[in-house]
């Protein structure tokens, strides 16, 4: 009997799965085998054990959870630009000659680089600011190409914070923002400030400081103008830089507001922000979905939903504060 199958040639099924392997490739999408997934980390942070515990362990407990672990079927290489952001390149270099299956990156600034060097490979973006205004993706629901992740940012956190200090500073008619130029935009933190000021009551001082170098200066203009507390953006560098930025604002008996409870240990009044454990957990499963086929481009960026409020009642003794009972009552975390 003859057969009706249809029989290709050897050369023209080389073709087909070739073809199939270039657009596997180009369009992120991989289904991996038995093998050993390679997953490249690039942070602009420092790996001291805070961050260690706040981020790559909950990431490792969630990748754990779903079926991936570190020496079975996953490695994890990660490189540090430790608050230096001209190290990023020649540290994503490395990763991408590792032969990486996924690139994870951590806060904007190595994001963004990912955007404009990697166009292929699957990128996930951890802990970075609105993906849409910063140019990151296209959409969030689908964000197209090759990246996908969670943002960090939350609408009106950084107007949350300065009120806390009004709240419990109400006298206060001057308050001075801090922060990184290389991080934050300052005509996008200009904007804010002229929404802040009215809504605060209180006038706004605006100090750049991108590196040590940077911080003496800050606050000799800080304390001229007789300014009342301090609100300092977390960044990658203001993080390795802490224990220098708390002692100044010790140093100075000035009130502080950060981005992070691990910022408190330097001193800190208040801190105010997203929880960034939550962030890397959650991440785990954007790097199953990729190991499992799915483009980044199909998987939705997501938003953190859970914001922290921390207080120090040693820094208050300190300064000789008391803290309002409003604000001690919706505190997640008191360290006394």
């Amino acid at each position: 009997m003859a057969s009706n199958r249809l029989v290709i040639p050897l050369s023209r099924r080389v073709a087909i799965v070739a073809a199939l392997a270039a657009f596997a490739a180009a369009s992120g999408a991989q289904p991996r085998g038995a093998g050993k997934a390679r997953l490249g980390i690039l942070s602009a942070s420092t790996p001291d054990p805070i961050t260690m515990r706040a981020q790559i362990e909950p990431l490792r407990r969630g990748l754990r959870e779903l079926g991936h672990v570190e020496g079975r079927n996953l490695s994890i290489d990660m490189r540090w630009a430790e608050g230096k952001f001209d190290r990023l390149p020649a540290l994503l270099d490395e990763l991408l000659r590792l032969d990486i299956d996924i690139l994870m990156t951590t806060s904007p600034r190595p994001a963004l680089l990912a955007k404009e060097k990697v166009k292929t490979l699957p990128v996930i973006a951890v802990g970075v600011d609105d993906p849409v205004k910063s140019g990151l993706v296209a959409d969030h629901i689908r964000p197209g190409g090759n990246i996908t992740g969670i943002s960090a940012a939350f609408d009106g956190l950084m107007q949350k914070r300065l009120q806390l200090l009004k709240d419990v500073l109400p006298t206060a008619r001057r308050f001075a923002i801090v922060f990184n130029p290389n991080t934050v935009p300052p005509e996008e933190l200009a904007r804010g400030v002229a929404r802040w000021e009215p809504a605060i009551g209180v006038a706004l001082q605006v100090e750049k400081v991108r590196g040590p170098d940077d911080f003496e200066p800050a606050f000799a203009s800080i304390v001229g103008a007789g300014t009342n507390a301090v609100s300092l953006v977390a960044d990658p560098m203001i993080w390795t830089e802490r224990t220098q930025l708390g002692a100044l604002c010790t140093k100075h008996r000035l009130p502080s507001v950060w981005g992070g409870a691990a910022y408190l240990d330097a001193g800190g009044l208040l801190s105010y922000q997203g929880d960034w454990s939550a962030l890397f957990y959650r991440a785990a499963s954007f790097v199953d979905k990729i190991l499992k086929g799915t483009r980044p481009g199909d998987i939705p960026f997501e938003q953190g939903t859970k914001l922290e409020l921390a207080v120090n009642l040693k820094a208050a003794k300190a300064l000789g504060l008391t803290i309002p009972h409003s604000v001690l009552v919706s505190a997640d975390q008191v360290i006394e």
